[in-house]
């Protein structure tokens, strides 16, 4: 009679998953502000995504006979001036202030990227460029936004372009340092003396070393975008009342502030901790990217 017998797993197999949630739980414990703020944006994420099931009712619905009404079962949030539902008008909010700063965040880092590698690496264009983005950054940005929004409708799309414009400066002078410092380097040296071509130099050795500063410095354009959009609609300069967002809201509600609250105070709440998660974010990729903080860690 013989006996068969299942081979054992072999070691690596059996140690691959141990491993793989002590290096989960490594980087949890080292960096409890990206685990932090990343839970906190993809929570922020699902509620813009899931809006329309998350949603009770039609956010732009008017019902003058429920005007102001508390919060209720019927209402969580409460009602506004025209007897709209507060926490739906909210759960779609997140949407604009998510797509505003996502794309401020991806448009000026694209824009000031190019502007600081051409002006850091192609010396005889650095004083034009950089003389552009000092006048720009002269002005301040929530003014020149909303002189930018003055001249335009108001929309997403003008809201982006407008909070852009204002961005670009901080990330060209950001990514024009970093090539200052890159471009007396022994490799950019070495690969301008055998003839390799500006641009692919710029490609290959100088844009990859900019990445981390860039990922940290578009975190905090993401938040700084939401803020101002926020402004922006408060003050009547940003997206046109008949599009949901937290500014819009906090907007209608100010002037019953004393004595209806939750109308301003729910939508300021989700800016608030969205902000928040996106900076606790920034600070954490900062920290991990930065050599010197991971030697201490």
């Amino acid at each position: 009679m013989s006996t068969t017998y299942e081979a054992a797993p072999e070691l690596p197999e059996v140690l691959a998953e141990p491993r793989k949630r002590g290096r989960i739980a490594t980087f949890i414990r080292r960096h409890p502000t990206i685990v932090a703020g990343g839970g906190l944006l993809t929570i922020m994420i699902l509620v813009a995504l899931l809006a329309p099931w998350l949603g009770t009712v039609d956010p732009t619905a008017i019902k003058p006979w429920m005007r102001t009404r508390p919060p209720s079962a019927e209402h969580w949030f409460g009602t506004d001036m025209l007897g709209r539902d507060i926490y739906s008008r909210t759960i779609y909010g997140a949407r604009v202030s998510l797509i505003v700063g996502f794309a401020v965040a991806l448009l000026s880092s694209v824009a000031g990227t190019a502007l600081g590698l051409v002006s850091g690496f192609v010396r005889w264009l650095d004083t034009p460029i950089m003389r552009v983005m000092d006048g720009l950054m002269a002005i301040p940005g929530i003014l020149l936004a909303i002189a930018l929004m003055a001249l335009t409708q108001g929309s997403v799309t003008n809201v982006v372009a407008a909070i852009t414009v204002t961005q670009i400066p901080q990330v060209a002078r950001l990514i024009r340092g970093v090539v200052l410092s890159l471009r007396e380097q022994p490799y950019v040296e070495a690969a301008i003396a055998s003839g390799t071509r500006t641009p692919m130099i710029i490609w290959r050795h100088i844009l990859p070393n900019t990445l981390a500063a860039l990922s940290v410095q578009a975190t905090y354009i993401c938040a700084a975008a939401m803020i101002t959009e926020a402004i922006l609609s408060f003050i009547g300069a940003g997206t046109p009342p008949t599009i949901p967002s937290w500014g819009n809201i906090m907007a209608e509600g100010r002037s019953l502030w004393q004595v209806k609250p939750f109308i301003v105070f729910f939508p300021a709440a989700f800016l608030s901790v969205t902000v928040l998660a996106v900076n606790l974010l920034g600070d954490g990729l900062r920290d991990a990217l930065d050599p010197r903080m991971a030697k201490r860690l």
